[in-house]
């Protein structure tokens, strides 16, 4: 499979599975809604990201997207209010339209880079990869780890968040 198409299909997984989890009032959290994104991240990881660069360009790279993934998913965490159900007393959530906006942008984001890279502007970033000494797997697990740390960031503040949650009727 090409590197495009794994990021193609990382990213609109990433995507589906959050929207689908998070969008709406009321959402329940639970075991299972903490533990697939982990247990997603668990089943990529081998499957995706190659050899880590442990040096040069290649790691400041990785490092800085996976810093920009840790971000955008303090961010996402913010839009999500995180309550106690007046009627069952446990955890629930409710994000709309600001946090699905921001999932879909970085997304759509990550997803045109990679598009791009391999139609649009690829000899001009072959040239910087090779004066930088990055290779190419290096930036795939750059744009990987970055779509996993946003997605492992939102929801281990959504477990954390939910575990101290006070009774509350969210905003509007």
């Amino acid at each position: 499979m090409s590197p495009l198409a794994q990021a193609m299909i990382i990213n609109g997984a990433v995507l589906l599975a959050v929207l689908e989890a998070d969008l709406g009032p009321h959402r329940k959290i639970g075991a299972f809604r903490i533990l697939r994104p982990l247990l997603t991240a668990g089943v990529l990881v081998p499957l995706f990201i190659k050899d880590l660069t442990t040096r040069g360009t290649g790691l400041a790279l990785e490092i800085a997207l996976t810093a920009v993934g840790l971000l955008c998913g303090a961010a996402a965490a913010s839009l999500t209010r995180v309550y106690r159900s007046p009627r069952t007393g446990r955890p629930v959530s409710r994000a709309g339209f600001g946090y699905a906006a921001l999932w879909t942008v970085v997304t759509g984001a990550r997803a045109l880079f990679s598009y791009g890279s391999a139609h649009w502007f690829g000899p001009q970033l072959a040239a910087w990869m090779t004066t930088h000494q990055v290779t190419s797997d290096a930036l795939t697990d750059a744009l990987l780890l970055m779509a996993l740390s946003m997605m492992l960031t939102r929801t281990l503040s959504l477990a954390a968040r939910a575990h101290t949650a006070h009774e509350q009727v969210p905003a509007a």
